[in-house]
């Protein structure tokens, strides 16, 4: 089963994610934006969220895990937790 390591920035609007989307455009950190912006816990260890296998994940969230373009930001993705800023740093089958 295919396995994948990633990083994500949750918030509240899409709104805010597009203003942090821009802003990582204009090569703003990711790990220091998800220490200061994320819901998420993971947002601690800015935005890790380790590795985890297909299925593991919201469905909205594994679709572009395990087909999107790797070490690229992508989002915003709406799940019934807010919006995110995906980071896919590794992907194995």
């Amino acid at each position: 089963m295919p396995k994948a390591t990633a990083r994500h920035i949750l918030v509240e609007s899409e709104e805010k994610c597009l203003d942090l989307k821009k802003q990582l455009d204009s090569g703003a950190d990711f790990g220091v934006l998800a220490q200061e912006h994320s819901k998420c816990p993971s947002g601690r260890s800015g935005g890790d969220l380790g590795e985890f296998r297909q299925g593991q994940m919201v469905p909205e969230f594994d679709k572009v895990v395990f087909s999107g373009e790797l070490n690229k930001v992508h989002g915003p993705i709406k799940t019934q937790f807010g919006y995110h800023l995906l980071e896919i740093t590794s992907r194995s089958d």
